[in-house]
């Protein structure tokens, strides 16, 4: 079917998609160009495609097309795509595997869509977001992490919930701390172990850092004064993959 106006109430309800609460209430999200659409179809996850008019695209999945002005309104993209997605979360997805990476209230969307693509590079088995963490749906953040957000384990939680329980199971919590820490070539390696990430401004938080069984530090020159979270989590997990 191909839809033409902006008041058509189908066409409102995926523009919804763009709000963090309407993804929520819905539980499906939109994703924008063929990369991440194939990305979504491969893992399962697309539910529909909208596709601009004369658009020579197909996928085994319902599809409906907008003519361009439609497109420009229901996108968030300067330069808008003419193959988008609606794709349905994951649902119910419990913490799985020995490597876990914990990410203590991340806010910046680029940020989180990297360390989500070093996740999958450096096997990490589960993502545990803070509550506070910026929305995975995110636009950006499904752009900046290429789709690989579709590839591996993620679940929201209260840290100061399952940081706990996950000690209780025997994971080592490691804390990312500029002091008081062990450098990071010096780290012995487990099998079971949680790497707590902090917020960019403030680092992990002091409730975090108390659960705590040892801390590390990323040795630099001293001329930096610190790395962006999305930068040091990929040379942590690269160190521990090895």
């Amino acid at each position: 079917m191909l839809y033409s106006s902006i008041d058509n109430k189908k066409i409102k309800e995926i523009k919804k998609l763009n709000i963090k609460k309407y993804r929520d209430k819905t539980n499906l999200f939109l994703v924008e160009g063929e990369h991440l659409v194939m990305e979504a179809y491969k893992t399962g996850h697309l539910k529909e495609l909208i596709l601009e008019e004369d658009t020579n695209f197909s996928l085994d999945v319902e599809t409906n097309y907008v003519t361009t002005n439609v497109l420009k309104y229901i996108t968030n993209l300067d330069t808008p795509q003419n193959i988008l997605g609606i794709c349905t979360k994951d649902k119910n997805l419990k913490i799985i595997g020995d490597r876990l990476l914990i990410l203590d209230d991340i806010q910046d969307p680029g940020n989180l869509g990297t360390i989500v693509r070093s996740a999958v590079a450096f096997n990490i088995d589960t993502i545990i977001l803070s509550k506070n963490t910026v929305d995975l749906y995110n636009s950006k953040v499904i752009r900046a992490s290429q789709g690989l957000l579709f590839h591996i384990n993620i679940v929201t939680d209260d840290l100061e919930f399952i940081v706990p329980k996950l000690k209780k199971e025997g994971y080592k919590i490691i804390g990312t701390k500029v002091t008081d820490g062990k450098s990071l070539k010096s780290i012995e390696k487990t099998k079971k172990f949680a790497i707590i990430m902090g917020n960019e401004g403030s680092g992990v938080s002091s409730s975090m850092l108390s659960l705590c069984d040892e801390y590390l530090y990323i040795d630099m020159n001293k001329n930096c004064e610190s790395l962006n979270v999305g930068v040091a989590t990929s040379i942590i997990l690269y160190e521990l993959d090895k």
